[in-house]
């Protein structure tokens, strides 16, 4: 499980896990942005489509989906669900989201760790161009993070508006997530479509750490051989 090493804390707007996973069990975020103008993810992931929205009768377990189910990293009920169809372990919403993307996007390390052990294929592109780990390094979910590049995903996929998994962290403020996307090659040439390369972006909101791990990383490509 990761811990916060800042003060923030989003406040769960948008697509960004890192907010919309308060109370996940598994993995907790680092802290994150609100500055919405400067990036943007494409997708709400409401409490109402987790399957926590409060009613007046409460849902019962049968009623919620395979990807509601993943989100709450209800292990038991995934399993039960997959043995009934096993066709849920791939199938995707209305948005193009896998039950493993749910599980991703809310940090729930546990969940996704069983679904790739099913053969969840991590590499799924949704109808945005969101992925996996899209999803985990907008949410700070390092251990997430670490475990799709093991399996060999993209490290610079990019969706609808240019934002790679690189881009994400670094507006989230996730230094972690940083350091283990630099680790693995992420190409911080790449810039979203509003233009912010990672540095620019982590300079414009502000993110002197982030900026400093970037640094160290520039200079660490660029130093001569000993």
């Amino acid at each position: 499980m990761e811990s916060r090493d800042d003060e923030e804390v989003a406040n769960g707007q948008h697509i960004q896990p890192s907010g919309a996973a308060e109370g996940s069990s598994n993995s907790r975020p680092e802290n994150s942005s609100d500055e919405d103008d400067l990036f943007k993810h494409s997708t709400t992931l409401t409490n109402k489509q987790r399957g926590n929205e409060v009613t007046v009768r409460p849902a019962t377990l049968d009623a919620l989906s395979i990807h509601q189910l993943a989100a709450q990293g209800d292990v038991s009920q995934v399993a039960a669900h997959l043995s009934k169809d096993s066709s849920l372990l791939s199938r995707q919403d209305e948005r193009g989201f896998t039950p493993l993307m749910w599980a991703a996007a809310f940090g729930e390390k546990t969940v996704v760790d069983f679904l790739l052990e099913k053969g969840a294929d991590p590499k799924t592109i949704a109808r945005e161009r969101e992925s996996a780990l899209t999803m985990a390094s907008s949410g700070g979910f390092v251990d997430i993070v670490e475990t799709l590049l093991r399996h060999g995903v993209d490290i610079n996929t990019y969706d609808w508006n240019g934002g790679t998994p690189l881009l994400y962290a670094v507006r989230g403020n996730h230094i972690k997530c940083v350091e283990a996307l630099l680790a693995k090659g992420a190409d911080m040439t790449i810039e979203s479509d509003s233009g912010y390369s990672p540095m620019a972006l982590a300079v414009a909101l502000g993110h002197k750490k982030i900026q400093k791990v970037l640094e160290d990383h520039i200079l660490k490509l660029y130093k001569p051989p000993t």
